[in-house]
């Protein structure tokens, strides 16, 4: 990976509150995975996202989306939602695809019974 976007991705996971430590496991995680390498430069350079890498038939997008969609569970506790943070929002969209590769069932299942409750015939 390109020093510049290592720092980047460094700095990324700082700005969303990660300590200097958790920061360096992202961005060692990140050399580690040349598919998520491509999407978080990719985003670095546009600002969108590239949608090329998938874990278990699931995007970036695909988790971020389902990030935003969680934020109704955490309207009491706003400091722990990423919906106004976001840096907090797009590191947490990369780092969970990087935890999905080792452990892709546990975020299968969180994904399909984890969203919200703003459609018909969800309860």
């Amino acid at each position: 990976m390109k020093q510049e976007i290592r720092e980047w991705a460094v700095r990324l996971a700082q700005c969303a509150g990660q300590s200097e430590e958790q920061a360096e496991n992202f961005a060692n995680g990140l050399e580690n995975c040349p598919g998520l390498q491509e999407e978080l430069c990719y985003y670095y350079e546009h600002q969108n996202f590239l949608c090329k890498y998938q874990v278990a038939g699931y995007t970036i997008v695909d988790i971020l989306v389902w990030q935003v969609d969680h934020f109704k569970a955490f309207l009491d506790r706003p400091d722990e939602m990423n919906r106004y943070h976001q840096d907090r929002l797009v590191w947490s969209a990369f780092h969970t695809m990087l935890e999905m590769q080792e452990h892709p069932e546990n975020y299968q299942r969180k994904m399909r019974e984890e969203t919200g409750t703003d459609y018909a015939g969800k309860y």
